[in-house]
């Protein structure tokens, strides 16, 4: 059996690592967030084949308007000839305004003239305003803020028998480590923030919390059945226990989300990538925060708890 318990240290300094690694990258990166909550203008044009440098792309459009442009390879397949259709992925990303009219006549023609973009070639422009884009974010934290408060209220309730709050509260904890590793992976990969940012966060917090709770079921039982032993040992033997249930699950999750990853990487679509390869990570670290996160940190809680009830005891005459 192994002592999760005892080496809960390691686990620990691997997680703080990982962040001092993460913080790293963030220094050199920085945070790049889409239009979705910055604001700006994401030009797609059809092209009419997948040779061409988007470093000159980005090149051309500041050149004509003077803005700091991203751009992206993106295809998609046709729906009525199932032809597969190369596009070039503009994101002007601006705090101030979006794209006035006249500047998009201008980056398209200057990006026709440098490709030889067909006449009839699919262009599409989708604009948020910056005060559209900011409210956006504050709603997507707000919604992970209000589903973790949840999930402590129900693990709360769930698992009273094993001082429930606590345990909700750790649980959360581990939660937030996953989350971290999600952004990590946008900060590393320069991933831009968007709504599939937080709808990966939101998939990642219910299948992660779902593996704590295994676990805290586990505690539950051997919490009755083992009134003689530590708590440590208790909650060492139902990890244990719940090994390779969590193991499994998370390789069968991995191993569906690796196929999309691959699809996407093979047909060039940016979107599903981006999207796949954090919640790849985010699977891995869930399984990670559920198994030497959670419940070593509600037994370093519990510890702590025990020894500061039993300083807080009059010495017997």
């Amino acid at each position: 059996m192994f002592d999760f318990i005892g080496k809960k240290k390691y686990f620990f300094a691997l997680s703080i690592l990982l962040f001092v690694a993460s913080f790293v990258a963030y220094l050199f990166n920085g945070i790049k967030l889409d239009i979705q909550f910055q604001g700006g203008t994401i030009v797609q044009i059809q092209m009419a084949d997948e040779n061409f440098e988007t470093a000159r792309a980005e090149a051309i459009v500041e050149e004509t308007i003077g803005k700091k442009t991203s751009a992206q390879k993106s295809s998609t397949i046709s729906g009525t000839s199932g032809e597969k259709i190369h596009l070039l992925v503009l994101n002007v990303a601006n705090k101030e305004d979006t794209l006035s009219g006249e500047e998009l006549d201008k980056v398209v023609e200057a990006i026709r003239k440098e490709y030889n973009v067909k006449e009839g070639a699919d262009i599409s422009v989708n604009s948020v305003e910056p005060f559209i884009g900011r409210a956006t974010l504050i709603r997507g934290a707000y919604a992970i803020l209000w589903t973790s408060l949840l999930m402590i209220v129900y693990i709360w309730f769930r698992f009273r028998a094993i001082s429930g709050l606590s345990a909700g509260v750790m649980a959360v904890v581990a939660l937030f480590h996953d989350i971290g590793i999600v952004l990590a992976t946008h900060i590393v990969f320069r991933i831009p923030l968007n709504d599939s940012f937080i709808a990966t966060v939101l998939t990642i917090l219910g299948y992660s919390l779902n593996d704590t709770i295994v676990i805290y079921d586990r505690i539950r039982e051997n919490n009755r059945l083992m009134r003689k032993e530590s708590i440590g040992e208790i909650v060492n033997k139902s990890i244990n226990q719940s090994l390779s249930r969590s193991i499994n699950t998370s390789v069968c999750v991995f191993i569906s989300v690796l196929v999309l990853f691959i699809f996407a990487q093979v047909n060039n679509i940016q979107s599903v990538r981006d999207f796949t390869l954090p919640l790849l990570l985010g699977v891995v670290s869930g399984c990670y925060s559920s198994v030497f996160i959670a419940g070593p940190l509600w037994v370093v809680w519990k510890e702590y708890s025990l020894k500061k009830k039993a300083a807080g005891k009059p010495a017997k005459a």
